[in-house]
């Protein structure tokens, strides 16, 4: 574990250093959205930022962990329409509102344990795997609910689109705020957490040091579908409905924020408080191109913009720093 904590510790300063630039891209978003409308800063903005981007912020905390250990999750939206179109046809079909959200949310956790299976039993791609699911998921939801649509649910339920009484603070970010506690004391203060950055560093070094690595992975796994089945309801409830392409494309959003809060790729590095940050920026960047009327189309540019930069610039920053020492090293021995 030593060679571990020695890699880790190299790289908390890369992280760092990201994270410090997310909080000042974080600033200049706001300044830039402050500039174009005079109502960028009030309540209103924080409570829709929180209410757009809630569901994908939450599937983004487990797909941290996963890509963490060297994998990902690409069906996770495809997971909550599932989820979102169960729920209507169970509920249209006078099912009892509590039994039918039971039964979506095991759907959520059979349809992890199915990629996590294929994944660690079988030994196949998670990439694969994922796109595979992404669309036996999709089609799935198409299936059940077909061109209709669900509504009629219950107001108690629907009032999660509201804010939370007393502050201006959306039901979804709240429950994004609390999970992302509770992964974080997972990841980063716990024998889990230090064996899944274990895993996406050295997994070979891990399994023979005693490391779990495909119980952890198909576990992980589990918790994702849960996760997304679990968005997927909080979804259908904050639009007051559900039809069969709920949260279509959502994915992209969701590696975009793991990814650029932080997360590398290959596994082995990143922080939860990176992805909160992330979030953020995300949420602060939308909310200021829809103030200067940017469509939602010229928006997803810049979201696969962001992809391409959390990609390059972290690995073109290593590169730069391998190549540096090379050449000290050289200096060395020619000396």
């Amino acid at each position: 574990m030593s060679t571990f904590k020695t890699l880790l510790s190299g790289r908390s300063r890369a992280l760092v250093r990201w994270e410090f630039g997310l909080v000042l891209l974080l600033i200049a978003t706001m300044i830039f959205g402050a500039n174009e409308s005079k109502y960028f800063l009030g309540w209103q903005t924080f409570f829709f930022a929180g209410l757009n981007f809630g569901e994908i912020a939450i599937m983004a905390l487990p797909m941290t962990l996963i890509i963490i250990t060297g994998e990902i999750d690409l069906s996770v939206a495809s997971m909550l329409g599932l989820s979102a179109s169960l729920l209507g046809y169970l509920f249209i079909h006078g099912w009892n509102i509590w039994l039918a959200m039971g039964i979506c949310l095991i759907v959520g956790i059979l349809g992890g344990a199915l990629n996590g299976a294929l994944i660690t039993i079988l030994g196949l791609p998670s990439i694969a795997v994922t796109i595979g699911t992404l669309t036996l998921y999709r089609g799935i939801a198409l299936i059940v609910l077909g061109s209709n649509t669900a509504q009629g649910f219950p107001v108690s339920f629907t009032k999660l689109s509201l804010p939370i009484a007393h502050t201006h603070i959306a039901w979804d970010f709240a429950i994004f705020i609390v999970l992302a506690l509770i992964f974080g004391v997972v990841l980063h203060s716990t024998a889990l957490g230090r064996s899944i950055f274990a895993i996406g560093l050295q997994p070979e070094t891990a399994f023979f040091s005693g490391i779990r690595v495909k119980r952890i992975k198909f576990s992980l796994y589990v918790v994702s579908g849960l996760i997304s089945a679990f968005a997927g309801l909080l979804y259908t409830f904050q639009q007051s409905s559900s039809a069969s392409d709920t949260g279509l494309g959502l994915e992209l959003n969701v590696v975009a924020i793991a990814l650029f809060g932080g997360i590398s790729i290959f596994g082995g590095r990143g922080t939860i408080i990176g992805v909160v940050l992330a979030v953020c920026v995300f949420g602060s960047l939308q909310a200021s191109l829809t103030a200067i009327n940017v469509s939602a189309q010229a928006q997803n540019i810049v979201t696969g913009c962001l992809l391409l930069v959390s990609v390059l610039l972290p690995n073109l920053t290593q590169s730069f720093s391998d190549t540096k020492r090379k050449l000290q090293r050289r200096k060395v021995v020619g000396t």
